[in-house]
This record gives structure tokens, C-alpha cells and sequence, in this order.
């Protein structure tokens, strides 16, 4: 229907014309190793980030699925690495996975394109096979907020201190005072809602479509003026002084930035202000990476600064951007050791495949911060610009 795409002459189907193109001559270990070679990582090495091959197959299940391929093996014990955050720094910071990953996504880009992937019906996947995996799990994995989202590691090697950090630091952002209304769109576990209701007097109103999250969101907020509702975004009408949303976007797709953001002018108060926390890519996203749509966010997808950009002109007005995207490796590796040393109790629940797979995830994610090859940003929206000029929190 789309025709054949062509990259440097070549139709994608001729795996073997791009491999001669790439320089990628011989076996599939042979490419595999050659590539490794350029990023300093050996086969079976002694260094904390070489990898353990177990399986000889992993070396063409890469070749052939790329990403979801490196990733599954890893999930069936085929390869270990010791040190798998500095082995994904090394990869994400060389573009490593696009030399060979970028032709085999062609179908995923063209159904991320044509077809909205965080539609209201798609959007519950999502809750159900990750914010609903169990409660007890992320009680024991997070702080002790439940925050699940990027910490403010600022003068803190403490988690629950950073985590304290940034909810604190959003709450300076937006100037919120005594008496206000708030709207937190995605509210997790409630940590923002209590944080802020508890601290600044506020009213908060907050949104999640977890079945699992609400019930103990109401149990932390209890006593507090605090309102939760089990509701997609595109259901919410109102108008509330501030909004917020920290770590919602990166499930609301590139289809829908414009709206999200014309919804988010429509919620605020003429002078109203919002923040949105949010991941974001080094570069365009066209398609969702494959293994972590599988097995950790469906239908995930990270903005760029240019998505971000114009999906704001012309709506609110950009009055801060602060960039802490630094600060999630290090939220991450804490969420991981926490995780670790609760395992003996949670393993009952959950096998080892899962154990290899969350490992994965926790030092795939910190390897793209450490790399820069993914951020965090925190905006400050307005909706009509504030007089004066604004200023930044930090």
C-alpha cells in the first residue's frame, strides 16, 4: 500500500544489501562482535560491561528483531552483563541499536503514524499490564510517598528526601497558595495530591485510570481535601487554578499532543499556570521503542523538544524549562536496589522471567539518562503569560 521504502538504494526487504552497505560482511556474530567492538564491549570479557553469551543464538535473534530480539534473550537467560546500565550508556550513546534496528521498524512506524495507539479504548492496556502489576510491589519498590517518577537529587542521597525535593520544588514552580484549586492529571498513588494539600493548603482534584491506584491514592489522602476520579484525560471538564501532570505524557502519544495541550489551556483559570513533567527523547520519535511497548509501557511514546514545541504554539505561553533528566539515573538505580533487596518476598509472586525482565527495564532506562540520550523536562505553562515576566524555581 506504501510502496517499498528505500534507504540508500535499497528496498527495506534486502536485509543482506543493507548489511553490505553498513559494512556489516559475515555471520551474524561476526557483525554483532564488530559493532560491540566499536564500543568497547567484548564477548564473555571480564569487565563489568562485556556481556555473557550463553545462547549463540542471541547474536542472530539481534540481527533478525533488533531491540525486542536483545531484550527477550535477555528475559530467556541466553546473556548476562554485569554492569547492564553501563553496557546500554555505551550502546544508546554511540546510536548503536539505529544501525540496526531502524529498517525493521518500518511497520511499527506506519501503525504509530496512521493509527492512534492512545486512543481512549488503548489507553487502559497500559494500566492493566503495568500500573496494576500489584501494589505491593511498588510500596516496596518506591519511596515512601510512592512516587514514581523522576527524584530532585539536589544536596540528598536519600530517595524519600529527593522525592520530597521535586514534589516541593513543582509546588514552588506553580506558587501555590492557601485556597487553591488543582487539577494533577495522572495522579499515581496520590503522592503529588497529598504532598501538596498537606504543605500549600491546596484542593486537589486528581485523575488516574489505574483500578489499582485509586483506592490507595484515597487511603493516603485520607482527611485531606483531596478528590480522586478514575478517568481518561479526555473525559475531565473544568476549570482549577493550576494543573499538573508528572510522568502522563509520555502515555498520551504523538497523535494527541495537540489536544492534551488545548485541553490543558481550557482547564486553567485565566490566570492560571501549569507544569508538565515528562520524559523526552534526544531525538524524533516515529515509532515506540519494541520492547518496552511489549513488556513495560503499551503504547508509550516519548516527545521531543520540537513535538513539545508545537503542540504549545499557539495555546499557552512557555515560561520555564528546567532540564533534571541527569537526576534519573540515579531515581532509578534506587528503585532498583529497593526492588532487589525485597525480592526474597516477592518472588512468590513473581518468577524469574519477570525478575530478568524489571531488571532490564530499571538499567535500560538509567543507561538512556546517563547516555543524554533521553531527558526529563519540567515546563512551566501559562495560559495568557504571566505579567511581569516569571520567575524560575530552582
Amino acid at each position: 500500500m506504501f510502496g517499498c521504502k528505500v534507504w540508500k538504494g535499497y528496498c527495506v526487504e534486502n536485509v543482506g544489501a543493507i548489511q553490505k552497505s553498513m559494512g556489516m560482511l559475515g555471520s551474524p556474530r561476526e557483525t554483532v562482535l564488530a559493532l560491540l567492538d566499536v564500543i568497547d564491549v567484548k564477548e564473555n570479557g571480564g569487565r563489568p560491561w562485556d556481556v555473557q553469551i550463553h545462547q549463540p543464538k542471541v547474536y542472530q535473534r539481534f540481527i533478525s528483531e533488533g531491540r525486542l530480539g536483545l531484550g527477550e534473550a535477555y528475559m530467556d537467560g541466553d546473556w548476562d552483563c554485569d554492569d547492564l546500565t553501563d553496557f546500554f550508556d555505551r550502546i544508546l550513546s554511540a546510536n548503536f541499536t539505529d544501525r540496526v534496528d531502524w529498517w525493521r521498524m518500518v511497520v511499527p512506524y506506519l501503525r504509530a503514524r496512521f493509527l492512534n495507539l492512545q486512543s481512549i479504548h488503548r489507553s487502559r492496556e497500559v494500566a492493566e499490564r503495568h500500573y496494576d502489576l500489584g501494589n505491593t510491589l511498588y510500596k516496596k519498590m518506591l519511596d515512601k510517598r510512592m512516587v514514581y517518577s523522576c527524584a530532585y537529587w539536589k544536596d540528598t542521597d536519600d530517595l524519600d528526601t529527593a522525592q520530597e525535593n521535586k514534589l516541593d520544588l513543582v509546588c514552588r514552580k506553580l506558587g501555590l497558595k492557601a485556597g487553591m484549586k488543582v487539577l494533577d492529571v495522572g495522579c499515581g498513588w496520590g503522592s503529588f495530591a497529598c504532598f501538596a494539600a498537606e504543605r500549600y493548603g491546596v484542593e486537589v482534584e486528581g485523575i488516574t485510570i489505574s483500578k489499582e491506584q485509586l483506592p490507595l491514592a484515597e487511603e493516603h489522602c485520607a482527611g485531606l481535601p483531596v478528590q480522586f476520579h478514575l478517568r481518561d484525560y479526555r473525559k475531565v471538564t473544568g476549570q482549577w487554578d493550576r494543573v499538573v501532570s508528572i510522568g502522563m505524557l509520555e502515555h498520551v502519544g504523538r497523535n494527541n499532543y495537540d489536544d492534551f495541550m488545548t485541553r490543558l489551556r481550557d482547564w486553567l483559570t485565566p490566570d492560571g499556570m501549569a507544569l508538565v513533567h515528562t520524559i523526552v527523547g534526544r531525538y524524533p520519535v516515529r515509532r515506540a521503542d519494541p520492547w518496552m511497548t511489549k513488556y513495560i509501557f503499551p503504547g508509550g511514546m516519548t516527545p521531543t523538544p520540537g513535538q513539545l514545541g508545537a503542540s504549545i504554539e499557539g495555546k499557552l505561553v512557555l515560561e520555564d524549562l528546567h532540564n533534571i533528566g541527569a537526576d534519573y539515573d540515579k531515581t532509578l538505580m534506587a528503585w532498583w536496589a529497593n526492588f532487589e533487596r525485597a525480592w526474597p518476598e516477592l518472588k512468590d509472586s513473581y518468577d524469574e522471567r519477570f525478575y530478568r525482565m524489571w531488571r532490564y527495564y530499571h538499567h535500560y532506562c538509567a543507561g538512556s539518562f546517563r547516555a543524554r540520550y533521553n531527558h526529563v523536562f519540567q515546563m512551566v505553562l501559562s495560559k495568557r503569560g504571566v505579567r511581569g515576566g516569571y520567575e524560575a524555581v530552582r
